[in-house]
């Protein structure tokens, strides 16, 4: 999860110092539809990592590797269907957005390499969640490097070196990705994890594909809602011109970055709770929660603390514009202000989610970025202008921090405290 959101900062850095604004708004309107991809691998990663490790910790281990084959699978036939609808409507949408003819041309080279890559993306995401669940996350963690400083790498060679502009960013990005990915199944393809891809024991049980599913919604929300957040939050800002757009477009990336950070940390954590759960050792559950949320707490406070002397600074690296500095750094420091409740906002979620309590999951991952940020996104700025749109994801955080602690709370004391 860092290094998908790493990827797509790494090429709005390159993009926006080397081909300028318009390239940069290019890539933050293919953002929601890159976005889409995310919550359907990430829905399918996280459903079928609570499931599967659960089995394990029961014991199930042959219903295990059946219902990993078939989740690997499944990925592959969404990947592609994915790819189809995506270069079925992607002019439609773009066209629809009144851009003019060279942002288009932009968004359209972006993303058309993008989508001949869906199923790599999707299996590589997928891959990532199972070789942490594995006990092979520091492997993980160097293939996340490996692909992440090839994409450093490649990123100016495409772009100026094969003179392919825009799509040799999108080029770099996706092949980096491919390694990653490539890497990754070979682990499972060659035997080397207890749960296995093995195409001759594939789960037949329709009850499991539901119960994945099912599992799974929460992540989508929280991706899925993002994406339609990000939608909303360009079309307020561009009543404010250019400048706005890439300065939130800045803001939007970073914080997404230090956000799945944590949601990284915490897909780690969904397999150890999930297992222990499914073992009756709630205390260890208990304990997986509570070291995840001081841990994550202290270092997004840092970070916050950080972010705010040098707010200017982050801003101005990725665009040295007066304009796009001065509006970027008042969101950005506004944002520093919410950002250390996040590890809250994302453990109350994946929680409910590792133990199966879907509809409290699914609740909590519409909380922040769309039962709140999107009616605040349009009345804030109706009331307070451009300063309304800087506040808008500060107050939805704070909102959805309240939600989230009293449902994390409430549950703790309910079907905890006994241990």
């Amino acid at each position: 999860t860092v290094f998908m959101s790493f990827y797509t900062m790494i090429d709005g850095l390159f993009v926006s110092n080397l081909l300028g604004t318009d390239a940069l708004s290019a890539i933050n309107l293919s953002a929601p539809i890159i976005s889409l991809v995310t919550a359907v691998s990430t829905m399918l990663a996280t459903g079928g990592s609570a499931v599967i490790m659960k089995k394990a910790g029961e014991g199930k281990i042959e219903e295990a590797r059946r219902d990993f084959t078939f989740l690997i699978l499944v990925n592959i036939g969404v990947g592609i269907v994915m790819s189809l609808l995506g270069f079925a409507l992607m002019d439609k949408i773009f066209a629809g957005m009144g851009l003019s003819q060279k942002v288009f041309d932009y968004c359209h080279a972006y993303l058309s390499h993008y989508l001949l890559f869906t199923v790599p993306i999707l299996l590589m995401n997928n891959f990532t969640l199972y070789m942490i669940a594995s006990g092979r996350s520091t492997l993980s963690m160097l293939c996340s490097i490996t692909g992440g400083v090839l994409n450093i790498l490649l990123d100016p060679i495409f772009i100026f070196g094969l003179d392919l502009g825009i799509s040799g960013a999108a080029i770099a990005t996706l092949l980096s990705q491919c390694v990653s990915a490539s890497i990754l199944a070979s682990f499972f393809l060659r035997g080397q994890s207890e749960i296995r891809v093995s195409i001759r024991c594939v789960s037949t049980a329709p009850k499991i594909y539901l119960t994945i599913f099912k599992s799974g919604m929460p992540s989508f929300f929280r991706q899925g809602m993002a994406s339609v957040s990000a939608m909303a939050l360009n079309f307020n800002a561009g009543v404010y011109g250019d400048a706005a757009v890439a300065a939130m477009a800045i803001v939007t990336k970073v914080f997404n970055f230090l956000l799945s950070a944590v949601i990284g940390f915490g897909q780690g954590m969904q397999p150890v709770v999930g297992y222990n759960y499914g073992a009756k050792e709630l205390g260890r559950v208990r304990q997986a929660v509570s070291f995840s949320l001081k841990f994550c707490t202290v270092i997004l406070t840092v970070a916050a603390a950080a972010g705010a002397v040098f707010a200017p600074q982050i801003v101005q690296f990725f665009r040295n514009d007066p304009a796009v500095v001065a509006v970027g750094t008042q969101a950005f420091r506004f944002q520093c202000i919410s950002l250390p409740l996040a590890a809250v906002l994302v453990f109350a979620n994946m929680l409910f989610q590792s133990l199966g309590k879907s509809w409290r999951a699914s609740l909590l991952a519409l909380c922040r970025q769309g039962m709140f940020f999107i009616p605040l996104v349009y009345l804030l700025p109706m009331h307070f202008g451009l300063l309304g749109l800087e506040v808008t994801q500060m107050c939805s955080d704070l909102i959805a921090f309240l939600v989230s602690a009293a449902f994390l709370l409430h549950y703790f004391r309910r079907e905890f405290d006994r241990v």
